[in-house]
């Protein structure tokens, strides 16, 4: 059972905060905590990093838009006494960064800009669409040409549309993930040319899973270093878990899941073996982690293959999961939703045994009240931001910097901007970062500040 008890008080750094769509106001409080115990002992072998890294505001209980902030004032951290379990750990820049320093570059428009995605050996960025198309950008430049379109195929607005883009290793497939026309979550193959371009005529979908509500959705897609197709599910929607889907190892909603693409005799997808559940008796092999909310952007480590996961939150609480490559990198973790809410209890008939606590959660209020990820950066551009989770909150603005100590706690962040509707903060080929608003349809480079 997870600790819910802090170990003392630390003063974080003064932000410029912004009030979220919670009742109430005054400062809000971000508390650092342990990684807890994986729930399978058997890892998986650490790999070294991902092809590449993830709505609207994924966590509103009934599927609609968060109001707008306003400003606010500073947060509270609280360090855990969790000690090192690894020397893979890459610690943060010794040096803060210092937000004066950093610019948020105004560089494409693109309409409901959601994820974005790149491949190997191709310098171009496919930026997705909510609204249901891809386009590239190259040399700072959108090609208005689109890649794929698939906006007659989907229901699109508030947490649905065309949620995530992921390609195959080798670049020749691309994998997305949309809300098709009963809102259900479909995730489709389709081979991808040299030129970029996605052949309709190769459509072959892989997964749909059916979806209670229009909220929790999830939507992010990615491979990992083993070729393998990581899909996050959130719960199902309305609220509080109500069909308690989340630790059902029965159903596929309120999971991390991961598939091989590959078909295998009559399923167009086969079971990668080494997935935690296979063979367990009532579970679904497809899962890979449990106990997750809305897992509305992950990432992994392009250094240690660490595994990232911004789960937003239901009333009170928004949290930031890691797991650790050298423990299976959230191979059958359990992240706790819905006994608990970040590190608090919540629906009691829950158990709350063998539950991963978040690294990092702040409560509602100024500084947001949904979660958008998130990648730990590890380009070169700026080097006081290395190795700091950068993300940033849908209902704030705010793109924060958390600082990841060698102990695999968070101790501190800082805040980079404030801008509006973030739905994701993603990295290019090089390591770099962009930040993506679905409201403004605007792509920003993080660049250095002249």
């Amino acid at each position: 059972m997870r600790s819910r008890q802090p170990y003392g008080v630390l003063a974080c750094a003064t932000i410029l905060a912004l009030a979220g769509c919670a009742s109430g106001g005054g400062t809000s409080s971000s508390i650092p905590l342990g990684t807890g115990p994986v729930a399978s002992s058997v890892p998986r072998s650490p790999t070294s990093a991902e092809s590449q890294p993830s709505t609207p505001p994924p966590g509103s209980e009934d599927g609609t838009t968060p109001p707008a902030a306003s400003d606010g004032g500073a947060t509270t951290a609280v360090p855990t006494t969790t000690a090192p379990t690894a020397a893979s750990v890459q610690p943060t820049s010794t040096t803060p960064p210092d937000p004066a320093s950093i610019a948020m570059t105004d560089i494409a428009s693109v309409e409901g800009a959601v994820d974005l995605a790149f491949r190997a050996d191709d310098p171009t960025l496919f930026v997705v669409s909510r609204s249901g198309f891809v386009v590239a950008l190259r040399n700072g430049v959108v090609d208005d040409t689109r890649l794929l379109d698939i906006t007659g195929d989907i229901s699109a607005g508030g947490e649905q549309g065309l949620l995530g883009l992921a390609f195959s290793l080798d670049g020749r497939h691309a994998y997305v993930d949309y809300s098709n026309k009963d809102g259900d979550t479909e995730i489709v193959e389709y081979a991808v040319g040299v030129d970029g371009v996605f052949d309709p005529t190769s459509k072959r979908r892989l997964l749909e899973i059916d979806q209670p509500h229009a909220n929790h959705n999830g939507g992010q897609v990615r491979i990992g270093t083993d070729g393998y197709l990581y899909i996050g599910m959130g719960d199902g929607g309305s609220a509080n878990d109500p069909d308690r889907r989340a630790l059902d190892l029965g159903q596929l909603l309120g999971k991390m899941l991961r598939i091989d693409p590959t078909a295998s005799g009559d399923s167009p997808y086969s079971i990668p073996p080494d997935n935690p559940f296979v063979g367990v008796d009532g579970a679904r092999p497809e899962i890979w982690s449990i106990g997750l909310r809305n897992p509305w952007r992950f990432s992994f480590d392009r250094i240690t293959n660490d595994l990232w996961i911004a789960d937003v939150g239901q009333g009170e609480w928004e949290e930031i999961d890691a797991a650790w490559a050298d423990a299976g990198s959230g191979r059958g973790a359990n992240f706790g939703w819905s006994a608990f809410e970040g590190t608090h209890r919540f629906n009691d008939d829950q158990s709350a045994d063998g539950s991963t606590p978040p690294i990092w959660e702040y409560e509602h209020g100024d500084a947001g009240c949904s979660v958008s990820g998130g990648v730990r950066y590890r380009g070169s551009a700026l080097p006081t931001l290395y190795g700091y989770y950068v993300y940033g909150d849908y209902c704030s603005g705010q793109v924060r910097a958390l600082e990841i100590l060698d102990t695999r706690t968070a101790d501190a962040e800082v805040v980079l901007a404030t801008l509006s509707g973030i739905s994701e903060v993603a990295q290019g080929p090089d390591g770099e970062l962009y930040v993506l608003s679905v409201e403004d349809g605007i792509v920003y480079a993080v660049q250095a500040a002249n």
